[in-house]
C-alpha cells in the first residue's frame, strides 16, 4: 500500500463516521446535548471539519474552503471567519445551529475531496518537511497529517456516540 492510499483510507474512514453520525437526523436532534455544556453532533462534524480544512489548506497553501467556497456564508455562525472551535465554550457550541445534516455533510465532503487529492501527490520524502517551527521539536508534514486524522477520528466517534444517545431517546 502507498503513502497516499494510507492517508485516503484514513480520511476515508472520517467521511463515512461522519455520515453515519449525521444520517437522517433533523435540525433538533443534531443540535441535541446529552448534558448542559456538552458537544452537539453539530458543533462535533462542524469543527472536525473545520480543523481539517483549516489544517490541510496551510499545507497546501491555499485558501481555505471555509471562505473560497462560501462555507462561511451558509452556515452563518456568529464566529470570525478564522474560528475553527478551538476553545468554545457551551455557549458557542449551542450557537452551532444547523437545519439539516446536508450542510454538514456537503462542507465535510468538500474539505475531504481536497485532502484526498492533495495527499494523493504526497510521496514518503514530503513527510519529513517542517511545516511549524513554533514546537520543539519542530512538526513535520507526517506528525500534522496524523494530528488532523487523530482530531478528526475522535470527534467523529464522538458524533457517532451521541447519535446513539439521540436515537435512544436518552
Amino acid at each position: 500500500m502507498e503513502l497516499a492510499e494510507v492517508l485516503a483510507d484514513g480520511f476515508g474512514r472520517v467521511q463515512e463516521v461522519v455520515h453515519e453520525a449525521v444520517e437522517g437526523l433533523d435540525g433538533g436532534q443534531l443540535v441535541w446535548s446529552p448534558a448542559p455544556g456538552a458537544n452537539t453532533i453539530a458543533w462535533l462534524v462542524w469543527h472536525l471539519t473545520r480543523v481539517q480544512d483549516d489544517h490541510v489548506a496551510d499545507l497546501m497553501g491555499t485558501e481555505q474552503l471555509w471562505t473560497a467556497q462560501g462555507w462561511l456564508d451558509r452556515f452563518a455562525l456568529p464566529f470570525p471567519a478564522a474560528d475553527i472551535g478551538y476553545g468554545h465554550r457551551p455557549d458557542d457550541v449551542d450557537a452551532v445551529r444547523v437545519d439539516s445534516a446536508d450542510l454538514l455533510t456537503g462542507y465535510h465532503d468538500a474539505a475531504h475531496e481536497a485532502t484526498t487529492a492533495w495527499v494523493a501527490g504526497l510521496t514518503e520524502d514530503d513527510l519529513d518537511r517542517i511545516v511549524d517551527d513554533a514546537w520543539d521539536p519542530p512538526v513535520t508534514l507526517g506528525v500534522r497529517l496524523v494530528s488532523v486524522l487523530s482530531d478528526d477520528l475522535q470527534h467523529a466517534g464522538q458524533a457517532a456516540y451521541v447519535r446513539g444517545l439521540v436515537l435512544r431517546g436518552t
